[in-house]
């Protein structure tokens, strides 16, 4: 197994699999109002069972290597997480996405988090094009994107029905060569 240090304050990425199912359903449980406000993830975790189904379905995804899935852990309590929601090689494009319990809010860990992503899918996997898709209402995770320096191409309207709402979903994007240029600058 491995752990990726996301800075000096005891917080880690490392994948998250079905042997973390009853880790992965309690964290859920503590954050399942609030992860829940715009995605359907705690929705698909509401026991043992469907949570190891949850993470069987991406580890499944891993080993076709169409998605992956990484849990952040801060001081050995799974806290929240990041993955490639798709992964295609061939066309060089895949899709991100975060999710964090609010008692880890404010600390940087998904801005973190999704630059080791990034630089993983770009660098190693040789994706050209990464997409971050977010509501127009969930201004974190808006403002993860322009943190990542990322550019707005558009809004899908009333795209994405839950819970009742059809929400306006946005569409960030950055491409291989803005990435590199931006990871240079920051040099």
């Amino acid at each position: 197994m491995f752990a990726v240090s996301l800075g000096d304050d005891g917080a880690e990425l490392r994948p998250l699999e079905p042997w973390n199912a009853g880790e992965y359903l309690a964290h859920m449980d503590r954050g399942r109002e609030y992860i829940g406000r715009y995605v359907a993830l705690p929705d698909s975790a509401t026991d043992l069972t469907s949570a190891t189904a949850f993470l069987q379905m991406y580890a499944d995804k891993a080993a076709a290597d169409s998605g992956r899935l990484y849990g952040i852990w801060c001081d050995g309590v799974l806290v929240g997480g990041v993955l490639f929601r798709t992964f295609d090689v061939a066309f060089g494009s895949c899709e991100i996405g975060c999710w964090l319990e609010e008692s880890a809010v404010g600390r940087g860990l998904i801005t973190r988090a999704i630059r080791v992503l990034i630089d993983w899918a770009v660098e190693v996997r040789g994706m050209h094009r990464v997409e971050w898709i977010a509501s127009s209402a969930n201004t974190p995770s808006i403002n993860v994107a322009r943190r990542l320096g990322m550019v707005r191409e558009g809004v899908q309207r009333e795209s994405y029905p839950y819970r009742g709402v059809r929400h306006d979903m946005e569409v960030w994007t950055v491409l291989a060569p803005e990435w590199r240029r931006q990871r240079e600058t920051a040099r």
